[in-house]
């Protein structure tokens, strides 16, 4: 299948190209970085250079690779964390994930994609018996991670309501090579290698709808996925 890939170059999204190849699809991903660019072509994909809040180049880009599926890996996080400036950093993320994913999502449906797969969080329930299922409510009122649950409930309300085959992945927070933590921090954990599987087996596997993708670790509960997708939580590319 034709896969339009954005954030390809992002700690999930350089693992999830390499698995879209040697499943056999073909891969247009994006970057802000002309370099990163030419570090995706010499992996076999086809970069495209651009930036998500401009309206006219995501739907250029995404109409001239006329996809079958859209994956939306899309973030604007440091690559080390500064406690420092985290604060800025999550203001731009939430702006990311509520302008650029209309952006996105306006450019599959021109581009006619059958599919949309959107990166989400599973840190965001509010209060309440646990493991969280995926119908729980968030916690859109107060706390330290309010802004980032608001752009996430926001780019989940614009994911599901594309029209297309829509799937959510709720991630935990991610460890694992290119990530803030070789190992798990806080819960809901997941390494970045089980997050870029998940992303693979919804390609073609599951059904419209919100799927937590964490470890087992007794705070959210991925059986759904593992129902529907395969997820495997002990995924991990060897050595």
């Amino acid at each position: 299948m034709r896969i339009f890939l954005a954030g390809a170059s992002g700690a999930i999204g350089r693992r999830l190209t390499l698995f879209l190849l040697v499943a056999g699809h073909q891969v247009t991903g994006t970057t802000r970085s002309a370099d990163k660019a030419a570090a995706l072509k010499a992996r076999g994909v086809e970069p495209v250079v651009v930036d998500a809040f401009d309206t006219a180049a995501v739907r250029a880009a995404v109409v001239g690779a006329r996809p079958d599926v859209v994956i939306h890996q899309l973030t604007d996080l440091p690559q080390v964390l500064d406690p420092a400036g985290l604060g800025d950093a999550l203001v731009r993320n939430a702006r990311l994930r509520i302008e650029g994913t209309a952006n996105l999502v306006a450019a599959a449906r021109a581009a006619g994609s059958r599919r949309l797969i959107a990166q989400s969080i599973a840190f965001a329930y509010a209060n309440g018996p646990e493991p969280h299922a995926e119908t729980d409510p968030l916690n859109l009122a107060d706390g330290l991670r309010v802004v980032t649950v608001r752009g996430a409930a926001v780019m989940e309300q614009q994911v599901l309501a594309s029209g297309m085959e829509a799937i959510v992945l709720r991630y935990g927070l991610l460890y694992g090579p290119g990530t803030w933590s070789e190992g798990p921090v806080r819960k809901p954990a997941l390494h970045v290698d089980a997050a870029a599987q998940a992303a693979l087996q919804a390609v073609t596997c599951g059904q419209s709808g919100i799927y937590n993708i964490a470890d087992d670790d007794g705070v959210v509960s991925s059986a759904k996925a593992r129902d529907e997708l395969g997820f495997n939580a002990a995924f991990r590319v060897p050595a």
